[in-house]
């Protein structure tokens, strides 16, 4: 199946010009899928929410997202009332009673595969998982076992089928990996290309799309074994890459065809420098045939995603 892909359109205006982004041809099926930056909420992110509560953190997104098939963000944080912290130098916490005002804001996926879910140990990941399935979010990147933790997230609408992929590569501070026990995936970008093969030989008709926990934080650029291991995944079937870690955008590239975006920088956090201030929305209008990109600019102002 050929795949075309459409040049990003950067999308500048009001909210309701936004509104009409998804899908416009109401007579060909789309699934339409947004991608955002990392989300935190805990530090500078709590004290916000304190003031204002979690809807309006959301506030200028969430008629986007309520728009959009599926809505998925890179959880920063796990999200339990176990008070069990690794021995690291940045160890976050969400409230579970907040997950519910995700789900009114449009969120319904949360890539879970990153240095952070995993701050409260074994038994606060696991929490997390449990209280995200409760309140109607769906976990990707994490399962019983590693195996089962690599295994993608699959969003069907129709004959359209899109396969998320979550994986973290980078080393993880004091977290000890069991092949037999809960967690997030780990793996290299080999093992990724392996999986990714494997699936596309048992499903040609599905789109693939790679959530990676990746690269430097704070460069602008993607290192070269990054770039070089984003064309191995390409080649292998992904058609979109999303990359999160670096709290910064850095630019996306075309290879093959197919967008790779290593890094859409921070959404929901505490952070004020102007560099990690800047963020974006990747939206994915796929049909049976294409996968038309969208990029929404977003600033975030006291901790909150505002569009442009």
């Amino acid at each position: 199946m050929l795949i075309s892909f459409s040049r990003i359109n950067r999308i500048i205006g009001s909210i309701g010009l936004l509104l009409l982004t998804a899908c416009q041809h109401p007579s060909e099926e789309c699934l339409s899928i947004a991608f955002t930056g990392d989300v935190l909420l805990d530090r500078g992110v709590r004290q916000q929410i304190q003031r204002g509560g979690v809807e309006d953190l959301f506030a200028s997104v969430a008629p986007l997202f309520h728009q959009m098939d599926a809505t998925v963000i890179n959880l920063e944080c796990p999200v339990t009332s176990v008070r069990s912290p690794l021995h690291k130098k940045y160890i976050f916490r969400a409230e579970p009673r907040w997950m519910e005002e995700l789900v009114k804001a449009g969120i319904s996926h949360a890539a879970l595969a990153n240095n952070h879910t995993m701050d409260q140990g074994r038994s606060g990941l696991t929490d997390t998982y449990q209280h995200l399935l409760s309140a109607g979010i769906t976990p990707i990147g994490y399962g019983n076992t590693s195996s089962e933790s690599c295994q993608p997230v699959v969003i069907k609408k129709g004959k359209i089928k899109v396969a998320l992929f979550n994986s973290v590569t980078l080393p993880l501070e004091n977290w000890v990996y069991l092949e037999n026990d809960p967690g997030i995936c780990q793996q290299t970008t080999e093992e990724i290309e392996e999986e990714i093969k494997n699936f596309k030989q048992e499903n040609p008709e599905s789109y693939v799309v790679v959530i990676l926990h990746w690269g430097i934080e704070y460069q602008s650029s993607p290192t070269l074994n990054q770039r070089k291991g984003a064309h191995r995944l390409v080649r292998a079937g992904a058609d979109v890459i999303i990359g999160h870690h670096p709290h910064i955008i850095q630019k996306e590239e075309y290879f093959n065809g197919k967008p790779i975006f290593y890094s859409l920088g921070n959404f929901v956090f505490d952070q004020r420098k102007p560099e990690t201030s800047q963020s974006q929305i990747v939206q994915l209008d796929f049909t049976s045939t294409t996968c038309k990109v969208k990029v929404h600019p977003v600033t975030i102002h006291q901790c909150k995603p505002e569009m442009q």
